[in-house]
């Protein structure tokens, strides 16, 4: 006997939506990388969200130049670096010059999965006590610090050597070397906006980029203004990122022309005549005789 088939539509799952998309949850237990929603859904460039989704998942000590970046990508340069420096105005990316305890200076790059973290140095390890053999063994449990992921994009050591040994953020820049004018400038920003409130660090590291404004001519409250104009309504990460992004990207204004030469008048120019006597020209500012007829003029005038 033959089987008898319908030609009825099947029935959808229950609970499956009608349309978009539907994800199938596999459960990972290694090799993976835990991304915000604030992030992974961010509106703007998917470079901007690629490069950042790659920085999480690097180990630390991993090197995130432009150069590197672009030997992993199909990206060029230009986006690269747009991309770096919207996630650092954003607050999630933060490349800060520090000093070694050798005396050289390098450039290491913070990476906030949350923005607005502040990175802390790692803790040393206490060592661990020996059981006692009268007591029952307990496993340790190694309890993971939430501390924001760190790599180093330009560094003198290696990167094997900086992992064994955990280098110290050293504390902010102090404002002794810093412009006064450019520092007022800076810590004056909140009386225009009460957001814009900087720490002493984070006044220091910005007040060389002021000074260069204002060595270009542009006056204080200029300043003031470029900086305060059009800020968004609310900040994801710390004020001094978008204020670091705005003296960066603003371009310096152009230096005053040079004053004018002062324009001399030109002499005057005679214009032609004939001679009455031998038709030749000559200059001279009306009809007459050249200066050979004129003596011949003034001897038979003698005569």
């Amino acid at each position: 006997m033959a089987e008898t088939q319908s030609n009825a539509r099947l029935r959808a799952d229950a609970g499956a939506p009608t349309s978009g998309v539907i994800h199938v949850r596999t459960r990972l237990t290694a090799d993976f990388t835990v991304i915000a929603n604030a992030l992974a859904q961010r509106r703007g460039s998917a470079v901007t969200i690629g490069v950042a989704a790659y920085i999480a998942s690097l180990p630390d000590a991993s090197s995130v130049s432009i150069t590197a970046l672009c030997a992993h990508f199909s990206e060029g340069e230009i986006l690269i670096s747009r991309a770096l420096r919207e996630l650092e105005a954003a607050g999630y990316l933060e490349r800060r010059r520090e000093r070694t305890s050798t005396g050289t200076v390098r450039t290491r790059t913070y990476f906030y999965d949350v923005p607005g973290g502040h990175p802390e140095p790692p803790k040393p390890r206490r060592p661990r006590k020996q059981p006692d053999s009268s007591q029952v063994a307990v496993p340790s449990v190694t309890v993971r610090d939430a501390t924001p992921t760190t790599a180093q994009a330009e560094s003198e050591e290696p990167a094997s050597a900086s992992a064994q040994e955990p280098v110290p953020v050293p504390a902010p820049a102090a404002l002794d070397g810093a412009d006064p004018q450019a520092v007022a400038v800076l810590t004056a920003l909140r009386r225009v906006d009460p957001r814009l409130v900087l720490s002493a660090g984070e006044a220091a590291r910005l007040a060389p980029a002021v000074t260069e404004w204002l060595a270009a001519g542009v006056a204080a409250p200029e300043i003031t203004e470029l900086l305060t104009a059009r800020l968004r309504d609310s900040f994801k990460g710390r004020p001094a990122g978008i204020l670091a992004f705005r003296l960066r990207e603003t371009p310096l204004p152009a230096p005053p022309p040079l004053p004018l030469r002062p324009i001399t008048p030109r002499p005057l120019v005679l214009p032609f005549q004939d001679c009455d006597g031998c038709d030749r020209p000559f200059r001279a500012p009306t009809p007459g005789r050249c200066r050979d007829c004129r003596p011949v003029d003034r001897l038979r005038a003698a005569g």
